[in-house]
């Protein structure tokens, strides 16, 4: 006869299986089967706490991570769980302490935390038309955007994102240094910068400078879309890009005057007057269209989740 351990494991197996399948709802309830009969397995506890976590629901992740965390103080991805979950609920006692734990230097408390750990690119909508920008990471799992995304990413320039502790690829950084990308999980706090694109013609690549220049002294980020964006295959996005035959955005040495730039700020205003200073001799603009509204009120994150990967340590 199969004893209550032994078919708690069967249960969690079968969890695993489902899980592996993309059956996320059904691999839960057995889990939670198999918990029902050893609830003492730390690993039956993270799996069900990793489901939720892609699912967003971050009470119930919270719960099973921190059960996860207290019979397996030592294993690293419950406490990275536990504290994405933490950070994601505002509960920043918790997340403090956890980080702390990890090694992670930080100090208790339990205000919000906004510390400087460096540059990183983190991936939007990862599972569906992903982006790769650079952000500051304020925390281990969040970080403020840095880069102008595309509209249609739904995120804005200075948006805080709450991203995943698993690097998925990696970028080099301006000093030629790898960095691992992180996978965002959803949208943590909205900035209040609209997103504009323009069409124009500069004649050469001073004068898109001379644009660039103006926007630095009046302290709102553009980027040149023509000669910043680099599209990569899934492959090289999740893993280190490598050499396509595709063209590169552009050939210093044929200028194309038919730029795309993207202009980020908190009113169409300053936007105005920017374009009308640049404005002078060959220079033109096509177009100036507000492509993402800051007050429009940021649609409810729905995690695009990857297959979890469970645990299966006894």
């Amino acid at each position: 006869m199969v004893n209550k351990i032994e078919r708690a494991a069967q249960l969690h197996d079968e969890g695993i299986a489902l899980a592996d399948q993309g059956e996320s709802e059904l691999a839960i309830q057995k889990y939670l089967e198999a918990l029902e009969l050893n609830p003492e397995r730390a690993a039956t506890h993270y799996n069900v706490g990793l489901i939720y976590k892609y699912q967003g629901r971050w009470r119930e992740s919270f719960v099973y991570n921190h059960s996860a965390a207290e019979l397996a103080p030592g294993d690293e991805a419950s406490n990275w769980n536990l504290a994405i979950a933490a950070t994601a609920l505002r509960d920043w006692a918790t997340a403090r302490s956890v980080w702390s734990r990890l090694g992670v230097p930080i100090e208790p408390g339990d205000q919000p935390i906004d510390q400087n750990f460096g540059r990183t690119p983190v991936r939007l909508n990862a599972h569906a038309d992903a982006e790769v920008v650079w952000a500051r990471r304020i925390d281990p799992v969040r970080a403020r955007l840095l880069n102008i995304p595309f509209a249609g990413s739904g995120y804005r320039y200075g948006d805080t994102v709450l991203h995943d502790g698993a690097p998925v690829g990696s970028r080099l950084d301006v000093e030629g240094r790898e960095r691992s990308v992180f996978n965002v999980l959803q949208l943590f706090q909205a900035s209040d910068y609209s997103t504009y694109e323009v069409e124009l013609t500069a004649p050469s690549p001073e004068d898109v400078a001379a644009l660039e220049a103006l926007c630095d002294e009046l302290e709102f980020p553009m980027e040149d879309w023509s000669s910043s964006v680099r599209v990569l295959c899934k492959a090289c996005s999740e893993g280190t890009p490598h050499e396509h035959d595709d063209p590169t955005p552009d050939d210093p040495a044929e200028w194309n005057p038919s730029r795309r730039i993207a202009l980020s700020a908190r009113n169409e205003a300053l936007i105005d007057r920017t374009l009308h200073r640049w404005l002078t001799g060959k220079r033109e603009i096509g177009s100036v269209a507000l492509a993402l509204d800051a007050r429009m009120k940021p649609a409810e994150t729905r995690i695009d989740a990857p297959t979890p990967k469970p645990q299966s340590y006894n």
